[in-house]
C-alpha cells in the first residue's frame, strides 16, 4: 500500500498535505471507515443530510470526511490534495458531493481526476421512475454503464496548426473488455435480462470496433444474458420514444455521458438520480448534479441524489437491510409529496425534507 501511495505522489501529484477532518463520531471494529467529500457549492449542506439521515437508521459505518479543495502542484496545475488520495487508498470506498471545476488553463476536472487515479472504470447509473413524481415517462428502469478512463476524456489533445486542433480518442481492449465483463455481471446479479452495446462502429470502425469486440467476447460467456448492439443515434431516437425497450446499456465514456443525462431526464433530472464509480479496488459513489452556488447555504437543496446514491454504496459494502429501509423513507416522502424541495415542486427546505426521511426509518 505504501508503494501504491508513493507512486501516486511521485507521478502525478507533490507531496503536499491537508489535515483532513473528521465528524467526531467514535471509531468502532463493528463499523466501516467511508471516506466522504462533501463536495462544493450545496455540497456540505447534502452530505450532511445523508450523514444525519445514516445516523438515524443506525448505518454501521464512520466517516472520514476530506478536503478536495484543489493544490498547485510544480507542474502549475492543480490537483487532489494528497491526504485524499490517501484516504481512499486506506478506505477503498467513498461518497462524493458535487465538485466545481474552473473553466480554463491550467485546471484539471477533479470529478475526471478521481476516477482516473483510483481506476475507477465502470459508471453506473439507475435510472428509474419515482412513484409519485410524475413526469412524461411512465415505469423507466434503464441502467447505464459507462466505460470510465478513457474514449475522448483521455486528455490527449493538440493544435496542429494554429486554428486546427486534433482530439484524439483512446479505445484499449483491456478498459473495454473490463467494463463489457462487469455490465454483464451486473446484469446477472440484479436480475436484468438485456445488455445493449451503444456504438458507432459504422463511423469509428476500428475504435468501436474493438470496443464491440470486446462486448461480443463477454455476452459468449453470458449465454443467459440476452445481447444486442445499437447506434448511438438510434438508442436515443428510441430511448424517448419508448424506454420501457431497455434494460443495460454498456458504451464508452463519452456516449454514456451523454445517454445517462438523457435517461436521467426521463425520471425528473441528475436531482434524482444516483451514481456510481466501480473500480478493481474501490468504488466512489457521488451525485451528478452541479453544485447550484445560487442557493448554497441557503438550506433549499434537495439530497435525494446523494441520498440514493449513498443507498447504492450500502449494496456494494453488502449491507441491502439498511440500503432497503433508507431507500424506501425516501421514496415514501416524495410519493406523499408533502415535504418536497423546490426543484420537486414543494416548499420545504433541505432539513425538513431529511427530518421527514428520518421519522419514517424502521
Amino acid at each position: 500500500m505504501n508503494t501504491i501511495c508513493r507512486t501516486i505522489r511521485c507521478t502525478l501529484f507533490s507531496a503536499a498535505r491537508q489535515s483532513s477532518q473528521f465528524n467526531g463520531l467514535q471509531s468502532s471494529r463493528n463499523n466501516t471507515t467511508v471516506t466522504l467529500i462533501p463536495g462544493d457549492g450545496i455540497g456540505p449542506e447534502i452530505s450532511k443530510s445523508v450523514q444525519e439521515i445514516f445516523e438515524a437508521a443506525k448505518v454501521p459505518i464512520e466517516w472520514e470526511i476530506v478536503d478536495v479543495t484543489p493544490v498547485r502542484y510544480p507542474d502549475g496545475k492543480y490537483g487532489i490534495p494528497t491526504k485524499a488520495i490517501e484516504s481512499f487508498l486506506k478506505n477503498k470506498i467513498g461518497l462524493k458531493g458535487p465538485l466545481a471545476t474552473p473553466i480554463g488553463k491550467g485546471h484539471r476536472s477533479l470529478n475526471l481526476e478521481i476516477r482516473k487515479v483510483f481506476s475507477l472504470y465502470a459508471n453506473v447509473r439507475p435510472c428509474r421512475s419515482i412513484e409519485g413524481y410524475q413526469t412524461l415517462y411512465d415505469d423507466v428502469d434503464v441502467v447505464t454503464i459507462r466505460e470510465n478512463t478513457e474514449g475522448e476524456y483521455s486528455g490527449i489533445e493538440h493544435e496542429i496548426v494554429p486554428g486546427v486542433v486534433q482530439s484524439i480518442k483512446l479505445i484499449t481492449e483491456p478498459a473495454s473488455r473490463r467494463v463489457a465483463e462487469y455490465a454483464f455481471n451486473y446484469a446477472k446479479a440484479n436480475g436484468r435480462k438485456i445488455v445493449t452495446a451503444v456504438h458507432k462502429a459504422n463511423i469509428m470502425r476500428l475504435s468501436d470496433g474493438l470496443f464491440l469486440q470486446c462486448c461480443r467476447e463477454a455476452a459468449e460467456n453470458h449465454p443467459e444474458i440476452k445481447y444486442k448492439e445499437m447506434y448511438l443515434d438510434t438508442v436515443c431516437l428510441n430511448m424517448v420514444q419508448d424506454p420501457s425497450q431497455f434494460d443495460v446499456l454498456v458504451m464508452p465514456n463519452l456516449y454514456g455521458d451523454i445517454l445517462s443525462d438523457l435517461c436521467a431526464g426521463l425520471v425528473g433530472g441528475l436531482g434524482l438520480t444516483p451514481s456510481g464509480n466501480i473500480g478493481k479496488d474501490g468504488a466512489v459513489f457521488e451525485s451528478v448534479h452541479g453544485t447550484a452556488p445560487d442557493i448554497a447555504g441557503q438550506d433549499k437543496a434537495n439530497p435525494t441524489a446523494l441520498l440514493l446514491s449513498a443507498v447504492m454504496m450500502l449494496r456494494h459494502m453488502n449491507l441491502p437491510d439498511h440500503a432497503n429501509n433508507i431507500q424506501s423513507a425516501c421514496l415514501s416522502v416524495i410519493k406523499e409529496g408533502k415535504m418536497l424541495t423546490a426543484d420537486l415542486g414543494g416548499s420545504a427546505k433541505c432539513s425538513e425534507f431529511t427530518k421527514e426521511i428520518c421519522s419514517r426509518l424502521g
